[in-house]
């Protein structure tokens, strides 16, 4: 085999072909440039409220309403029998109501089944959270079986929870609720069905959910025109269930006007967006 002999001295390096075809790359190639266009929306919007944020996520933020902060039942009705023992709201007899009427709206609440647990099925540490005639199940469903439509978190006779995650007796519970109140027209007919999301402690239990109508227990659910903004209500089904943390927050949706119709803007050039659909 012939062998080449060359010489260190009379060939170029790597690293120097490397270096001059970078520099001609450099020199001769155009930088590609980001673009620079900017979608507008057309929409002028209203600046967002400034909230203050609880303490931490049990806490209310400062436009909420507290139903209950451990000292009184001053924002509900027919609570004379319920009882405020170290800053616990304990059912007494009798579904109690808030004085105050709310449409849609975000609600906080913690509740404890009784310790020890006692009864079976829709019998140990029943309760309800409603929002006028549509509940959101309150029950001790640790390791005690019952009808899956009426667990807890379930929405009532409707739908199951997507996930049990029902702490033990005696721990305390969270429900993080986002109500959306059904409308109806002026005639009574029903344009907007209610829905609902939950969140039980801090997980995804009811995914905006659309409601059939009331949650009643002996006959299917059905919609009766109602105005928006109804009482939320506690309900009393014979277990000393606890809550504590009470609060709410009534939702607005962001509102924003147009003032030109949608376009790209390139520097000092706005070009109007072709319509579609």
């Amino acid at each position: 085999m012939k062998k080449f002999n060359i010489r260190p001295s009379t060939m170029p390096s790597l690293a120097g072909f490397y270096l001059a075809a970078c520099t001609i790359c450099i020199t001769i190639c155009p930088v590609p440039t980001a673009t620079a266009a900017e979608y507008l929306t057309g929409i002028e919007w209203e600046e967002p409220k400034q909230v203050i944020p609880g303490k931490n996520n049990q806490a209310p933020p400062s436009d909420a309403v507290v139903l209950f902060d451990g000292v009184d039942t001053n924002a509900w009705n027919n609570a004379e029998t319920w009882s405020v023992t170290d800053g616990f709201l304990i059912v007494g007899k009798g579904m109690i109501s808030t004085k105050e009427a709310f449409g849609d709206c975000q609600l906080h609440v913690e509740w404890s089944s009784p310790l020890p647990a006692e009864g079976t099925g829709q019998g140990r540490g029943n309760s309800g959270v409603f929002f006028g005639p549509y509940e959101i199940q309150v029950l001790d469903s640790f390791e005690n079986a019952t009808y899956f439509d009426g667990q807890a978190a379930a929405i009532y006779k409707q739908t199951p929870p997507l996930v049990n995650v029902m702490r033990k007796p005696g721990e305390w519970n969270s429900y993080d609720i986002i109500w959306n109140t059904p409308r109806f027209d002026t005639e009574g007919n029903l344009t907007e069905p209610a829905t609902v999301t939950v969140l039980h402690n801090g997980v995804l239990v009811q995914n905006n959910f659309e409601l059939l109508g009331d949650t009643p227990f002996n006959r299917p659910p059905r919609y009766r025109p109602h105005p928006p903004e109804l009482p939320i209500r506690l309900q009393d089904h014979r277990n000393p269930v606890r809550f504590r943390n009470i609060w709410v927050r009534e939702i607005a949706p962001i509102q924003g006007k147009r003032t030109q119709p949608p376009a790209l803007r390139d520097g000092k050039t706005t070009m109007k967006l072709p319509k579609t659909g």
